[in-house]
């Protein structure tokens, strides 16, 4: 292993103005050659040639950006080095080259805003269908999982075969996933075969296979409309939470297929926001929001909504516990 480098030997490094104007470029953005070399106004055999000897003194770092390299200064410099650069750094800072500089690096930096509000102001229109494009119509909904807390253990009711359960599941600490069909769980298994942190169990959900306050977060997404009693489901849902805990379902608002019962099996033809809230609140559930999504514009089934809610948590000793809450978003 080679030996560290002594403040004399960063101190012989940075003896060379060039290079200081460079670092001080770089200190804070990242930036290209060609870049560099338009602040500096020097040819680009000379800022490579200098680049190097910063990149081989474990001064700067470059990262790979299309067909361009960007460098930084070293963001993990030993303290002998910080200590000398912010030293050199307000030597110089008042320099006439390093006024120069600066001045020029934004002029640089703000044509790189411009290019970026003149594509936005041409595309505007067209934004919406350009990302979906590239990027899908769903992607910053999984994206938003990335807010649940990883220690959370999250109970997917009804999971079927268990697509939800496999976007919860690098999220969170462990997903236990219920479904009472067999052949359902079946595919959840061939889903899920790589994914170490769920349990699958197969239950009825007016039954839960899982112990009491069990779960930090309770999710039924276009499940309770197949169940014959959702009263007993929300109770039992009560039950599995801890206090504390927060419960999201998903499920229709009330329409007019009457060919869904025949066809799938329904026994509810949706819900009505009045009645989901009062369903909730009998079951124990507080904090109740009930808010209709937008109609996905591809889609040919029935409107959605989703309900949000939490099993109270013990009210601190002396003090009187809340009365249930009720939100309706609109």
């Amino acid at each position: 292993m080679s030996p560290r480098p002594t403040i004399l030997d960063h101190a012989g490094l940075l003896a060379e103005g060039t290079r200081c104007r460079i670092l001080q470029l770089v200190d804070g953005h990242e930036l290209t050659v060609t870049e560099l070399c338009n602040v500096m106004q020097l040819p680009q055999s000379t800022v490579s040639r200098h680049l190097k000897v910063l990149a081989d003194g474990g001064w700067v770092e470059s990262r790979r950006d299309g067909t361009s390299n960007l460098y930084r200064i070293q963001p993990q410099l030993d303290d002998a080095a910080r200590d000398l650069w912010a030293l050199i750094r307000s030597e110089i800072a008042e320099s006439v080259p390093s006024r120069q500089d600066r001045h020029r690096l934004e002029s640089i930096l703000a044509q790189r805003r411009s290019r970026s509000m003149e594509f936005f102001s041409a595309t505007a229109d067209s934004w919406d269908r350009m990302r979906d494009e590239l990027f899908g119509r769903r992607f910053d909904a999984e994206a938003f999982l990335g807010l649940l807390d990883p220690s959370w253990v999250v109970g997917d009711l009804g999971c079927g075969t268990g697509r939800t359960t496999e976007m919860l599941a690098p999220f969170v600490s462990k997903v236990l996933a219920v479904d009472g069909s067999s052949a359902m769980l079946d595919g959840a298994r061939a889903r899920l075969a790589d994914v170490p942190n769920v349990v699958l169990k197969e239950g009825d959900l007016e039954n839960l296979p899982l112990t009491d306050r069990s779960l930090d977060v309770a999710v039924i997404l276009l499940t309770l409309h197949h169940v014959p009693d959702p009263s007993a489901v929300l109770k039992e849902v009560t039950r599995v939470l801890k206090p504390g805990g927060r419960f999201l379902l998903v499920d229709m608002l009330p329409h007019g297929h009457e060919e869904y019962r025949q066809e799938m099996g329904h026994v509810w033809l949706g819900f009505s926001e009045q009645r989901v809230e009062r369903e909730l609140q009998t079951a124990g559930l507080s904090s109740i929001r009930v808010h209709a999504l937008r109609p996905d514009t591809d889609a040919k089934g029935p409107s959605l909504f989703a309900a949000t809610c939490a099993r109270p948590a013990p009210a601190p000793t002396g003090e009187t516990s809340p009365e249930l809450q009720t939100v309706r978003a609109h």
